[in-house]
């Protein structure tokens, strides 16, 4: 069934330094309603390797910590139809204002696309955005869809760009 999805509202703390985005959230996440719900997504399992936390933790907890590190999480679309949670999949695609909510959040300096997919959506619905003195990367996907590369791959690139002073818990 390609019904429509509707992505998550921004998380976002105090002063983010780092906003990372996703394309969609993917079937589980949107059953649990939580960012990055899929057991096999490494999301999580990156997040605390490089701020100090198991992933086995409340999902409150885990979001707390990313926003006391700087650490904002929201999606590049809105909304879309897709059947299952492969990005490929996505149609009538519907973007989420990123250009307001970095000029809302001086603070962050820095765009994480998590995916290839989050990155093309990024620059066709807010290009604007590229033209903020705000640095923008293109990271490998934590989704297990995106196997070509190796955990230990997709973990040097996030702890390479995710280079915060200290880390606290």
């Amino acid at each position: 069934m390609n019904r429509k999805k509707h992505s998550f509202p921004p998380v976002i703390g105090e002063n983010p330094k780092i906003l990372i985005l996703g394309s969609m959230p993917g079937e589980e996440s949107l059953r649990q309603q939580q960012y990055y719900a899929f057991p096999q997504n490494a999301f999580w399992k990156i997040m605390g390797e490089l701020f100090g936390f198991s992933r086995e933790i409340p999902y409150v907890e885990r979001l707390k910590i990313l926003k006391k590190n700087g650490i904002a999480l929201w999606d590049s679309l809105a909304s879309c139809r897709r059947e299952g949670s492969l990005d490929t999949k996505i149609t009538n695609p519907v973007p989420n204002d990123i250009l307001t909510l970095v000029k809302k959040n001086p603070s962050i300096r820095k765009i994480l696309c998590n995916g290839s997919a989050s990155w093309n959506f990024l620059k066709r619905y807010n290009s604007a955005v590229f033209d903020l003195s705000v640095e923008i990367k293109k990271l490998p996907s934590t989704s297990p869809a995106a196997a070509a590369l190796s955990y230990e791959r997709k973990l040097a690139e996030y702890r390479d760009q995710i280079n915060l002073p200290q880390a606290s818990v």
